[in-house]
């Protein structure tokens, strides 16, 4: 027989999925998957979030089960994320939330994390949980409110690393000069790393030494790591890029080529109009 407590904890349970991150979570990867960033189980998101969000919907002194991680992460010890599961395909998530996320709690030792809700029948997070951890662990250096760590494969970033050349500066120009609103919303570029095995904790660790600069990360031939406060600012800081590098690819297919582009002086005006800094050495005045 279920006693009150149980009880209790089911009907804290059974009201997670009205929380506002789930929603947030709900319709950030249904909109990755409409866009075709995220086909199949590609991609992935982590929401950093704060206790007194989470404990009207949970009980967080009853973890499900827990998990020990084979990447130790004690910057991160007592903290809660609502992260996309492994293999998880998603466009199912608006339909089955409790089986493509979970809300975990990473243990005061940084070496385990409890798993709160989701992740059903087993389930665990995305493989790819070192690359997000790390990269919590190095934007909460610069920005305490940055919360959002979003992964997808955007297509067209994605196929402008296969038609540009890979130096971070003039990647970084190209996509300056195909919007003017660019250099306003990323004025920090992109970084960009050489091609790895996804899922390692040494591509993790790449990716973090990158998100210590900027907030867009692009792994060759794969996508695009994304950070930002909310979800709607990283969402729409990867769409940004993303656009610059749809223009871009429609225009180098083009019979006449590139004709002009916003010169260096005018990205320059910009900057200063919206009182941005651009990352040195991308600009030449």
């Amino acid at each position: 027989m279920i006693n009150e407590s149980e009880i209790n904890i089911l009907i804290i349970n059974n009201s997670v999925k009205s929380a506002p991150f789930v929603k947030e979570m709900i319709a950030a990867t249904y909109n990755m998957w409409r866009l075709g960033w995220d086909e199949r189980n590609g991609g992935n998101i982590s929401y950093l979030l704060n206790e007194e969000e989470v404990t009207p919907y949970l009980d967080v002194k009853h973890p499900v089960r827990t998990s020990i991680l084979d990447f130790p992460v004690p910057e991160l010890a007592n903290k809660y994320f609502i992260v996309t599961g492994s293999g998880k395909y998603f466009k199912n998530v608006k339909d089955n939330p409790e089986d493509c996320l979970g809300i975990i709690r990473v243990d005061t030792t940084g070496h385990k994390i409890d798993i709160l809700w989701g992740f059903a029948d087993g389930g665990k997070p995305t493989s790819e949980l070192p690359s997000h951890f790390m990269s919590h662990i190095a934007r909460l250096k610069v920005d305490q409110n940055h919360r959002i760590i979003m992964h997808n494969h955007a297509t067209n970033i994605l196929a402008m690393t296969f038609t540009h050349d890979l130096n971070e500066k003039s990647f970084t120009k190209t996509l300056w000069q195909m919007c003017t609103e660019c250099i306003v919303v990323f004025p920090d570029g992109v970084g960009i790393l050489p091609w790895m095995v996804p899922g390692t904790d040494e591509i993790g660790q790449r990716t973090a030494e990158k998100m210590a600069d900027h907030r867009l990360v692009i792994w060759p031939f794969h996508g695009i790591f994304g950070a930002g406060t909310t979800m709607d600012e990283t969402f729409g800081l990867i769409e940004t890029a993303e656009k610059a590098a749809q223009i871009y690819t429609i225009i180098s297919s083009h019979q006449g080529g590139i004709k002009q582009v916003i010169t260096d002086k005018e990205l320059e005006d910009l900057a200063k109009a919206f009182g941005v800094t651009p990352i040195e050495g991308v600009l030449t005045i």
